[in-house]
């Protein structure tokens, strides 16, 4: 038995995007036919969903904080569109437009049926994984991020499911990640990790990765680079980019990414297919040409240096997970 989980990165569904949304919610101003085409060949969609859906609240004082990310409600309905299954919210940018903007982020997503992880009205909550039945596979999702710790949920405070993973897997993500091991077919944890803009994961999260796959996590998906980093299997390091408004480093090339089919059973992640794509200003499409050959090329490397193996299977790029 399998199911194939498409997994797609930073979605910033704010500024630029939520001005566009404002007058249509049409999936297909956003993402390509190509582009859902792929989405559609998967049995669940899950990203990282870096900004909140909400008409309230004002932009989170903190120092230094350059950018607050604030979607209007209807962007939860664009994503349904899309096939979303779950998203997570353990980033830093969940808590952008304050508490009620969060709430609201949660509550919006549940009109919807999507479900989230990462964040929520408490610590508990923000902790707490959910489990996706797909194709008759039961799939444990924990979601958490290493900044910033203003944002970390309390007992008594919304926020998101921070952890210090620099300093070492703490306790409560390896005991929750051990225990859905133990209740589920699979566990994916989906942490958002490390500074934007690197091309490969630094030490700590490589670290932190093993620490996860150690204690049960069958397939470990990160994010925040806003540059898709090489595969270790199980760990995808980071997703890079799916849909946003960014403005484009010239040699890293964030508005080149993939979004990453992977095939699961009861053992694990089987295969990857990942999906070059071409991220223009509010709208996604498939990467072609000299594009997609040189993302290509800086992903075989990047897959060579983890100790994977990445090949060209007509347009896309796979990698065996066993």
């Amino acid at each position: 038995m399998t199911a194939t989980l498409a997994l797609a990165g930073d979605t910033m569904l704010g500024r630029g995007v939520a001005d566009l949304l404002a007058m249509s919610t049409d999936p297909g101003a956003y993402v390509s036919d190509g582009v859902r085409a792929h989405l559609s060949e998967a049995d669940a969609v899950l990203l990282n969903l870096e900004c909140c859906l909400s008409d309230r609240g004002t932009p989170w004082a903190a120092p230094g904080k350059p950018f607050h990310f604030r979607a209007p409600p209807q962007a939860a309905d664009l994503l349904a569109e899309l096939g979303v299954r779950c998203v997570t919210l353990a980033n830093n940018h969940a808590l952008d437009y304050g508490y009620d903007a969060l709430l609201d982020t949660r509550a919006h997503l549940e009109r919807v049926e999507i479900q989230a992880v990462g964040a929520g009205a408490d610590e508990a909550e923000a902790r707490r994984p959910i489990v996706l039945a797909v194709r008759g596979l039961r799939f444990a999702v924990i979601g958490v991020t290493d900044h910033p710790m203003d944002f970390a949920a309390r007992p008594d405070r919304p926020g998101v499911a921070y952890a210090d993973l620099a300093s070492g897997v703490p306790s409560w993500v390896t005991d929750t990640v051990a225990d859905m091991r133990a209740e589920t077919d699979a566990v994916l944890v989906t942490p958002h990790w490390g500074p934007n803009m690197t091309d490969a994961p630094l030490p700590y999260i490589r670290s932190a990765a093993a620490a996860l796959v150690e204690s049960g996590a069958t397939l470990v998906a990160g994010h925040s680079a806003h540059v898709a980093h090489g595969v270790a299997p199980p760990v995808l390091f980071d997703l890079g980019d799916f849909l946003d408004d960014y403005v484009v480093d010239p040699e890293l090339r964030n508005d080149l990414s993939f979004l990453f089919l992977v095939t699961v059973d009861e053992l694990g992640p089987v295969r990857l297919r990942a999906v070059p794509l071409k991220l223009d200003y509010c709208r996604t499409l498939l990467a072609d040409g000299r594009e997609r050959a040189w993302l290509g090329e800086r992903f075989v490397k990047a897959c060579a240096d983890l100790g994977s193996t990445a090949t060209w299977e007509d347009d896309l790029l796979a990698v065996d997970m066993r």
